[in-house]
């Protein structure tokens, strides 16, 4: 498979995830996490499936597209590392969704991200909240959900806090 198709691929993979996502917390109250805001596509989309919640974004150096910046107060900028642990200040309440697009191209790097920002997101997220990722997070308690029919199998991931 071309590099392009890969990332068609996981494009596609990430959207239907996130689409399932939206359907899956309409009855759970909270904003979203967005971590890691790139050029914003994704924040964008969010944005779209999810107007009438607050979307706070992590992001080291926002750099996005202008029509894809979060307003200042929704954006957390730094390395997750430094600004998750007090994140709930800022954020005001539990999420409902986070969604983590942390990959990139040293797989030693990413999994040891993954497996830091786990355990770490778990006080950030209320029961019932969903958790969609490119990379598997090991967040304590979050049971993994079955992927839509067109997602591959370890593509994207979709995983559940206990209610």
């Amino acid at each position: 498979m071309s590099r392009l198709d890969s990332a068609i691929r996981r494009l596609e993979a990430q959207r239907a995830c996130l689409n399932r996502a939206a359907g899956l917390i309409a009855g759970i109250e909270g904003p979203v996490l967005e971590l890691g805001l790139g050029n914003g596509r994704t924040y964008d989309h969010l944005r779209l499936l999810l107007p009438n919640r607050r979307i706070v974004v992590f992001e080291r150096k926002a750099m996005a597209h202008p029509d894809s910046m979060p307003p200042a107060a929704d954006l957390i900028e730094g390395d997750f590392r430094d600004t998750i642990a007090s994140a709930l200040k800022v954020i005001g309440q539990p999420a409902a969704l986070a969604h983590a697009d942390i990959g990139s191209g040293d797989k030693a790097a990413t999994a040891a991200l993954a497996a830091w920002l786990g355990p770490m997101l778990q006080p950030l997220l209320t029961p019932g909240a969903v958790i969609v990722s490119d990379q598997y997070l090991p967040v304590p308690g979050a049971i993994a959900l079955p992927l839509p029919e067109t997602v591959a199998e370890g593509r994207y991931n979709i995983q559940r806090m206990p209610a």
